[in-house]
Parts: C-alpha cells; structure tokens; sequence
C-alpha cells in the first residue's frame, strides 16, 4: 500500500509539472507575440517554492534603446503601497504607533480628526483623490511633495467623499498620507527608513525609492515609454512624482522575488504582524471588503495581489500564499499585458490581442485639421499608434489606397434605434459611415437597463448612446395622463427616476416640446429636471416647443433652461418651418453666438434636406387639429402640400406614397381638407401616420450647417425618410464636394469630434492613440447619397469600409455580419 501510494502521489507530481511546463510555454510564446508587436517591454518572473522557475526579459530599457536585464529597476507605482504598509507594520512593532491612532496624533496640520492609520490603510478613509487638488495649486515649476500636499489639504480641507469607514474605496491619498507619517513618526526621510527596513536586511541592490527631487539618478532605473510612430518616447516621472507613499518604490524582478520570499519568514516583521497585511479590512458596520494593508485579498488565505499603473508603467505581482508561487510581470511601454499572463499561468482562457494596420490613407482625425498621409494600427478594439509604421510579421493590413480615413461618424439625433431589435446589422447607419446612433431623443427613450440587455442578447453592429426622455418620465409619473401640467408630486418621481438613469450611463435630458406628451409641461417642470441633469454632469438636448410660429420663444425658453440649470443646451435639428421667416438664419445664429458669449453653451444638429419627417400633427402648432383656418395656415406657411407624402399610413394605406395634394385629389377637397381628414381618420385609427413633409429653405440649412457649433445628424430611421440611410454622405457630397460650404476637414469634424464633445461622449470621435477604433474609409471623390423619397434604402456611395470596436461590419456595400456596438455611457 505505501508503494502504491508513492506511486501515486509521483504521478500527481508528474502531472503538475507537466501542466506547469505546458503553461510557461505558453507564456513564452505570448510574450515573444506580444513584443513582436511592441505590446510588451518588461520582464516576467515565476517563482515556486522559493526557487525561480522561469524569467523572461525583453525589451529596452530607455528610449535610447538601452536593452533591459533582470537587474533593471521598474517604477512599481501603485505595487508600492505594500512597502508603505510594511513601514507602518515595522513602527507598530517597535512600539512607535498603534493602527488605530488618529493620524492627527502623529501629524497634527492633518484637519480631518476622525481618520485613523487603519483607514488609510485600508482605503476606507473618504479622503478625496489629490490629482485634481494638486493640479489646481501648482504652477508649472512646481514638484509635488508630501510637504505640499499636507499644506493644501489643511489649507484647502476638501470635504471627505464618504465618512471614514462607511465604505471602501481606492485611493492614493491615503497612501501618500501614510508616506508622511512614516517620516513623522521614523525621524528620517521615507528612503532612508526604506533602506533601513527593507533594502539593508534584505541585500537588495536593485529595490529602492525615487522621485525627482531625489539628487542621484541610480543606474539601474528603467525610464517610461510608450510607443508613438512605431518609436519608444519618454513617458515618464512628471510634476507629481516628488511626491511618496502612493508610488515611487523601484525594484528589480529578483529583487521583488526576494521581497516576495521574505515576506513569508520574520525577516522584515513578526509574522503574525504581516498576516494582518493579508487579511480583509472591514467597514464601520461589520462587513468585510477585499482590501488588506496594501494588498487586494483575491481569496482569503490563498491569493493576493496587487497591480500598478503610472506614466509608463503596468506592473502586476500575484502572490499564491497557499503554494508559495509568485507571478511578477514588470512593464514599460504603456500597454496591458499582465492579465494574458495572469489568466496563462491560472489555466484560464485567454485572448492574445490581435493587430490590424491600415496603410496608404490621409487622415482626417476629427479635430478639424488638414488631412495628412499616416497609417494607423489597432489593438483589438482601440487605436494603439498611427505615423509611418511597417506591418509586423503575419499582421493583417488593409490598403487605403489613398482614401479617407475618417473617425466614425457620431449622429448626435438618431432614431436607428427603432426596429434594430429585428434588425442588428444597421446598415442603414453603418453603410453612411455611422458608428454610434445617439437616441432617446424628441423626449422619448428606453430605459438604459433596456438597452443594456439589447447587447447581452442581441449584439447589433453600431454603438448606442442614450438620452433619458421627458415625455417617458412623464408617462411614468403621471400615468399616461400628460395633457396637462405636472403636480409637485409627479415631479419629484421624474427626477428620482431621471438621476437613476443618469447614473447608469444617460447622456442626459432629451425634450420633444412641440409634441403632445411634452408640450403642456411647464418651463419650471424642465429646469428642475435639467438641474437634475446638471448635477450629474449631464447634457440637455431639446426638439424645441415651436419650430415655426412660435420659434423665437421656443429658442428663448431653451437659453433659459441653459442659464438657470447651468448645463450644456443643444437644439436638435435647427430649422426654420416657417415660410414667412426662410432667410433668417443669420439672425437667429448671432442671437445663438450671443448667447454663447454670454455663458450658455449652446450648440445645434443639423440635416441636410429641406424635407422633415414626423406625424403630421406637428403641423398644428395650436393642436386645434379639426380647425380648417388652421389647416390653410399650415399647407401655405408650414409645408408644401405638392411635395410633401404620407410615407406611412395605417388608416389608408392607399394614401401611401402619395402626395397630399394627390390625397385631397382622391377625395375631391383641398389641401388643408385633406390634411384634417388624415388626421381625424389617423387619430379614430389609433395612429396619424408618419409625413415626410417639405418646408425648409436651401440657404437656411446652407447657414445651418456651416455654423461653427453646429453638428451633423439624420434624425433618421432604418427606413422612412432618406436621411434614415443618406445624411452623412449628402453633406459630403452635395454640400462639401459639390456647392464647397465648408472644406472636407470641417464636414468631418461636425461629424466626428464637435458631437463626441458636445454630448459628453469620451475616447471615440478622434483618430488618436487610446480611443476606441471607430472608423470609415471613404473615397472624397465619389462620396454620394443615393437614398430618395420613392427609394430611402439605397445606400450611399463611396463608403468603402467601416469599423466598430476595431472590426470592421461595412465593406462592398454590404454589411459584414460584425456585431461589435458597444453601450457608450456618459463620462465612459
């Protein structure tokens, strides 16, 4: 039986090491992939039982392309905080403080009274992040130290996020907090201690601290870089980094090892005392979080870990105390490749990232400034360089052959959204060159759980951006009953359920004020709810309460939602419906400039046809829609009954396709007599249908759309309207290319990067390194809306290949299959 035994236990030896030879093959072979690709620069240690099983270091050193060793020293960043900790845990053991001093007791400039080391060290503390703060306060000389720091948060006393202990939450203050209390309570510099506790009992040469105001350069500092032309450039130490306790600790991979080995023993403290370092904090109430001193508790009693980001550097240490193996990944060079070696040696899937370069194109990058020749790389789902690169080997490359490469187009005011449920291949969008479909518009929306789920069990080929509706959060609190003003009531239920849709994600509030469901709402009603919006860092964005006879007070009303909630205000699809007012539009945009001038951000989306598309209620501004006299009114000021069509309409689908003066032929009347017997008939039908209506002058979209804050939309559907599939291209065809309003740069960044900014849409928008890859190719010389009235789904010419996410859903005028949209959040 005991041979039996031996036998089998060998074989379970065997087996484990076979697994951990597979695994470190692979390791290896990613990381050559990797490099190959320049997404790693750094050294990976693995060790097991004490021992080094494996090491791997590639890479320079310093942008002058020194070639890194094992010696090399890394700024560990936030992998530091361990070291602070450990400092602490050595002052306890001496005797020289308790965790749960007031960090006044040692430091008594602090001004918050109910902190405690223990909080600090936990990071349940509720100080603010001292990024913002610091920045605010320092010039251009300056060098951030703890000196400082303590000075500005007792002069300045930010107010605490949460109260100390009530919850966890990351943060370096805390860290550079304890930075000053080691040096108050040691009596000597932070470095100093360091060597004195760590460096010297351990015989380490290369595990040290650094900042810049330090005088002597040690030798074997790795300098931060980061990739840009293909080239590594300095990217490293800034005007932060004279600062301690949250970074700034340098160690070799050996040298790190060797901390890692220590660590189990009495060498640097008392091991009960470092078992505190391991062991889960908790909160005021009991609960306990995954957060030691310096250390996050993977799984309790078997696996910590710590990672690190600053400037150049991504650094990740994993401890697996209940095997004594170590993982060490030490990076320079701005890219994330610990987790594939993470998820490697755990027996976890894993993805090696793929890259994709595309050559021969001008850019034209979303800022509004000259095209120029480049090429552009991706990595997965985002833009990881651009200049003039070479393909790596076995990299799949697209040619541009000298065509625009453009940021995909953001429709700041999309209706796509309706029936993408049925169809997720959005070729309507994508095939125009649209990437993220902004909706929730004309006060109506989804809620943004809804729409979150769409992309968990229907992925769809375009982004989606959301606005919180008016009329929807109407309809939610005053039961459907909109006809009228709200109760104080009513409105404090609009603006819970507004501020829990904007802290899922919503853009903001979206008004349709002309429509029925919104047009009885008081003006107090909808700056409560943009003060609401404002709160959150939202936006307002307004079908506005008249677009005709009523335009300047309904403009009026929109500056004064602006000024009083303090919030970015935009007109969705400026026009001017009014026949007797078609060539004001410079009036109407130096009242807008004024504002501007005044504070109130205001800016405006435009579509480039004459024809409107909406139900042909709209048409009676004074919603007295039985009213002959108003109906005249309408087919000679609002519209013009000979080029104006029902496109949809349940009550009579004969009445389809057809003009309204056609209609009112069928039925021997006039105009406006047909215009209020589709409505009547529409309305006892349950639905008045949908009109795409004539009613704009060629001179006013011209000024519109040259307009310095104005962006372009569709206000388009997957059918309908031709603006559904032509928007985007029209204005590059007919407008750029054809009439010259406006140079091609400038068309693209009303497209591209004035939208991303005006609706408060982060990383996309721009062809720049670190943005999400949304992209269009497109020949400037052919670019042409093909999409009419009698054919709205003939897509566009010119659009040779879009990109979503970095992979491409739109090539030879057909949809790929690609469903790679992703939910865009507010601030994401």
């Amino acid at each position: 039986m005991r041979i039996l035994l031996l036998l089998f236990s060998g074989l379970i030896v065997f087996i484990s090491q076979g697994q951990q030879r597979e695994k470190l093959q692979k390791i290896d072979a990613a990381l050559e992939y990797l490099h190959q690709r320049q997404l790693f620069n750094g050294v990976v240690l693995i060790g097991d039982k004490g021992k080094i099983i494996y090491k791997k270091v590639l890479g320079i050193k310093n942008p002058a392309g020194e070639p890194l060793s094992i010696t090399s020293s890394f700024n560990l960043a936030s992998v530091s905080k361990q070291f602070y900790t450990l400092m602490i845990m050595k002052l306890y053991e001496q005797g020289k403080l308790k965790y749960d001093d007031r960090v006044q007791k040692h430091i008594p400039e602090f001004p918050y009274t109910t902190i405690t080391i223990r909080h600090l060290m936990n990071q349940t503390s509720g100080l603010p992040e001292y990024f913002d703060l610091a920045d605010r306060e320092m010039t251009l000389l300056d060098t951030l130290t703890n000196t400082m720091l303590l000075d500005l948060l007792a002069t300045r006393k930010p107010a605490l996020v949460f109260e100390p202990g009530e919850r966890w939450e990351y943060c370096n203050t805390n860290y550079t907090t304890l930075g000053s209390v080691i040096e108050a309570v040691s009596g000597m510099p932070v470095y100093q201690f360091f060597n004195k506790t760590i460096s010297e009992p351990l015989k380490t040469k290369n595990l040290y601290v650094y900042n810049l105001k330090m005088k002597t350069l040690p030798l074997s500092r790795v300098v931060g870089v980061k990739v840009e032309s293909g080239k590594p450039v300095p990217y490293d130490l800034n005007r932060f980094d004279g600062i301690m306790g949250d970074g700034n600790v340098y160690a070799s991979a050996e040298d790190l090892f060797t901390w890692d080995q220590a660590l189990y023993g009495n060498k640097l403290v008392k091991k009960e005392i470092f078992q505190q370092a391991i062991t889960p904090g908790k909160l005021n109430n009991g609960e306990a979080h995954r957060y030691g001193f310096g250390w996050f508790i993977d799984e309790p009693s078997k696996v910590v870990s710590h990672t690190g980001s600053w400037v150049g550097f991504r650094n990740l240490i994993v401890r697996y105390i209940d095997r004594n193996q170590t993982l060490i990944v030490l990076t320079s060079g701005n890219n994330g490749s610990a987790r594939v070696i993470r998820n490697i040696w755990e027996g976890k899937s894993y993805t090696l990232p793929t890259t994709n370069l595309i050559t021969n194109v001008r850019v034209i990058d979303g800022t509004g400034s000259p095209a120029y020749p480049a090429s552009v790389r991706l990595v997965n789902d985002r833009i990881s360089d651009m200049g003039e690169l070479n393909a790596f080997a076995g990299e799949a490359v697209t040619d541009g052959k000298g065509n625009i490469l453009a940021p995909g187009f953001i429709d700041s005011h999309s209706h796509h959204d309706w029936g993408l449920k049925e169809n997720p291949l959005c070729l309507a969008a994508n095939s125009q060159g649209i990437t993220t479909i902004v909706v929730g518009q004309d006060g109506s929306s989804h809620p943004m759980d809804s729409i979150s789920a769409l992309f968990q069990v229907q992925p769809v080929s375009v982004n989606i951006a959301s606005y919180t509706g008016h009329a929807t959060l109407r309809e939610l609190s005053m039961q459907k009953s909109v006809l009228r003003k709200s109760t104080p009531e009513e409105l404090e239920i609009m603006k819970k359920a507004l501020t829990e849709e904007l802290d899922k994600g919503s853009l903001g509030l979206s008004t349709g004020l002309e429509y029925e469901e919104g047009f009885y709402a008081s003006r107090h009603e909808v700056i409560e709810l943009a003060k609401v919006a404002a709160g959150k860092g939202g936006r307002y964005i307004s079908h506005i309460r008249s677009e005709d006879i009523h335009m300047d007070e309904a403009v009026n009303e929109l500056l004064d939602i602006g000024r009083e909630a303090n919030i970015p205000v935009q007109i969705s699809h400026l026009k001017i419906a009014l026949r007797s007012n078609w060539g004001s539009a410079g009036k109407l945009l130096a009242d807008l400039q004024q504002a501007r001038q005044m504070g109130i951000q205001v800016t405006a989306d435009v579509y480039p046809y004459s024809m409107w598309g909406s139900t042909p209620r709209v048409l009676f501004p004074k919603k007295d829609f039985t009213n002959l006299q108003s109906a005249e009114f309408a087919v000679t000021e609002l519209f013009d009954p000979g080029a104006s069509i029902m496109a949809g309409y349940p009550a009579n689908r004969n009445f389809e396709g057809k003009t309204i003066t056609a209609i009112a032929k069928l039925n021997s009347e006039t105009p406006a007599q047909a215009l209020v017997r589709i409505i009547r008939d529409g309305e006892a039908a349950g639905e008045s249908g949908y009109i795409v209506a004539t009613s704009m002058s060629e001179s006013d979209i011209r000024s519109f759309l040259q307009w310095e804050h104005s962006s372009i939309c569709s206000d388009g559907a997957i059918d309908g309207h031709p603006r559904g599939h032509g928007a985007f291209t029209r204005v590059l065809g007919r407008y750029v290319r054809e009439q010259k309003i406006m140079p091609l740069e400038k068309a693209v960044y009303k497209m591209t990067g004035l939208p991303a900014e005006s609706l408060g849409i982060n990383n996309r928008g721009l062809i720049k390194p670190g943005y999400y890859a949304d992209l269009v190719l497109f020949n400037p010389e052919t670019v042409a809306d093909q999409a009419t009235i009698e054919n709205p789904k003939a897509l566009s010419a010119g659009v040779e290949k879009v990109w979503v996410n970095g992979q491409v859903v739109f090539e030879q005028q057909k949809s790929t299959g690609a469903r790679s949209g992703k939910l865009v959040k507010r601030q994401e």
